[in-house]
């Protein structure tokens, strides 16, 4: 069974499809490259060697000018190689997160829209596109330092022992002292702290996100300190944790690994004194110094394979953590598709004995709901916050797939039906619209991508927006978000009631469609309803009372139940949940500041 890193890594070569042969390849080259740059090391020793055998009379050393320009040849060709390793990792790594980063948006496509709700766009950006560009360091350099470096080490190794194993043993001890402080850091239950240090890093980008965009909601209402509060809390623990690892884990190891490392003649130079006069009484003192001059050499490059072993592991373990926050993308839920899809016969929509349960909650937002909206005609859902009227409405599109139960469209359940054809046959307007960052004319083109200019221009009015598009610079080519081109909530409402009316689907859905607008705004919205709303089916959820008052009939959802069912005659004549909410309505509808008494 291989282990986790194994794992992860045969997982991140998944992703590079045909591009793992150059990350192969690029593997073979580094270690060449790290054979070519030891051979330098080894020719100074003969010149060392040379020099000695011969000294004082230096000018008999006739072999060293061909040394030097061997040493300078195996450098350059190490060089060369090793750039040519960097090349080909290189290209491998920014294909595998090229291709992480399509499967997820792909694997994104498929998933509920209602996934969406749950999952900030700033956290999933840091989990798909943040992680996968960590990986790429793994691929693109870790990986080859890995090789190139275990390379090194077991010529390293080999090296020490041909000369003298004495002093070879002593450099060694170094390496040892500096892979035993490497694994404290990163190995065991540290390992751990490094996965609650990248939790922390995905919580502030998502918190950090969540308040930029609530920024206009926070100076609305002067709590820029109190909303805050959530975002500093992020940031101060993304700094506990960090500090936490360096400080607590990594402060004491990484100072005996760097002491090991950087001073490994502290090691070897104690043994060289010891053996000096067993040397001299041999005879052979010449010869030990030449294996001292190498030792001390070569000593130096022990610090350079033990640094590459550690940023290596170090790139091993953050992509380890990366793959596992893609994971998440990679596992979120997937929409079944029939493959034998039915086709809804007509445009109204049944809930037979629906039940939804949100993932992780203990209570279900919808229990046992059962109701039936005829072709053509207006069904209102009302009832108190939280009682599932968001929920009920989101499940006829699929948004989330329903627990238990059936939600029928057109007779056809929505699950056995084309997700694409259930989509084009529902239109939604939401109380909380988002434009993108295009011109009003591709803004509501989105709705239906092959409509006409003209066809574009006709919703716009329908949906009473000339007098928006007349103050616009460029008109309806106006770019919303640029050039401090905004639109207020009410207008854009409006823009999006544009889109719905292009789409010109038989279902309409609209929730809380005119929340956030303003008497004026309102007004036209109400106008563009007529013509949104004619001859369609609709659903329509709203807490103003007297938005629905027309309705062929009123749901009212308590809970997750339905409560009562019927007109809005019938309804307040029953002195029931929708009787309360209709005479609390008209009292706050009348509600007037009275005039103080003057002072």
């Amino acid at each position: 069974m291989k282990d986790k890193k194994q794992s992860d890594l045969s997982v991140l070569l998944g992703y590079a499809g045909s591009y793992k042969a150059l990350t192969f390849l690029g593997l073979g080259l580094s270690a060449i490259a790290m054979i070519l740059g030891m051979a330098p090391y080894i020719l100074i020793w003969l010149v060392a060697r040379d020099l000695i055998a011969v000294a004082p009379n230096w000018t008999e050393a006739t072999g060293i000018s061909n040394y030097g320009w061997m040493a300078f040849g195996f450098a350059v060709a190490g060089i060369l190689v090793y750039f040519a390793a960097l090349m080909c990792t290189h290209l491998a790594a920014f294909r595998t997160a090229s291709n992480i980063r399509k499967q997820g948006m792909a694997h994104l496509m498929k998933t509920p829209l209602g996934f969406f709700d749950s999952n900030a766009s700033g956290f999933l950006r840091n989990r798909l596109d943040g992680a996968a560009s960590e990986t790429e360091t793994l691929l693109a350099h870790n990986l080859a330092d890995i090789v190139g470096s275990i390379t090194m080490f077991l010529g390293m190794v080999i090296l020490m022992f041909v000369f003298d194993w004495r002093m070879g043993a002593s450099c060694l001890l170094a390496a040892v002292i500096s892979v035993g402080a490497m694994f404290t850091m990163m190995g065991g239950k540290n390992a751990e702290m490094m996965h609650q240090y990248q939790t922390a890093q995905d919580y502030m980008s998502k918190a950090g996100t969540e308040y930029v965009r609530g920024i206009p909601v926070v100076k609305v209402f002067q709590q820029t300190v109190y909303s805050f509060k959530s975002f500093k809390e992020a940031i101060e623990d993304y700094s506990r944790k960090a500090e936490d690892y360096t400080d607590g884990v990594c402060r004491v190891p990484q100072s005996i690994n760097l002491t090991a490392t950087e001073g490994a003649f502290i090691f070897f130079v104690p043994v060289a004194i010891f053996l000096a006069p067993s040397a001299l009484e041999s005879g052979d003192f010449a010869g030990f110094v030449t294996n001292f001059v190498f030792y001390a050499v070569f000593s130096a490059i022990v610090s350079t394979a033990l640094a590459r072993i550690m940023f290596a592991a170090s790139g091993m373990m953050l992509a380890s953590t990366a793959l596992s926050r893609i994971s998440t993308v990679m596992n979120a839920p997937q929409l079944t598709i029939t493959k034998d899809p039915k086709v809804p016969k007509d445009n109204s929509v049944e809930f037979r004995d629906v039940s939804f349960t949100y993932e992780g909650a203990e209570l279900p937002a919808i229990d046992h709901v059962s109701f039936r909206v005829e072709p053509g005609q207006t069904v209102a859902l009302v009832g108190p916050s939280g009682g599932g009227k968001t929920t009920a409405a989101s499940l006829i599109p699929r948004f989330w797939d329903v627990s238990r139960g059936t939600v029928l469209v057109g007779g056809v359940d929505v699950r056995e039906a084309d997700p694409h054809d259930l989509m084009d046959r529902i239109a939604f307007v939401f109380q909380n619209n988002r434009l993108f960052k295009a011109s009003i004319l591709e803004n509501v083109r989105a709705a239906r991508p092959t409509a006409t200019r003209e066809e574009v221009l006709s919703a716009l009015t329908a949906a009473q927006c000339d007098d928006i598009i007349e103050k616009l610079p460029n008109g309806v080519d106006t770019i919303i978000g640029t050039e401090g081109t905004y639109l207020s909530g009410g207008e854009q409402q409006r823009v999006a009631l544009a889109r719905a009316i292009l789409k010109d689907a038989p279902i309409v859905v609209l929730d809380e469609a005119t929340a956030f607008a303003d008497p004026e705004n309102e007004a036209l919205i109400q106008k563009a309803f007529a013509t949104l709303t004619k001859d369609r089916t609709v659903i329509m959820i709203a807490h103003r009372l007297s938005t629905v008052t027309g309705a062929d009939k009123i749901i009212v959802l308590n809970g997750g139940h339905v409560e009562e069912e019927g007109t809005h005659e019938a309804l307040t004549h029953q002195s029931g949940l929708y009787s309360h909410m209709w005479e609390d309505y008209n009292k706050a509808v009348k509600w007037r500041i009275a005039a103080g008494e003057a002072m």
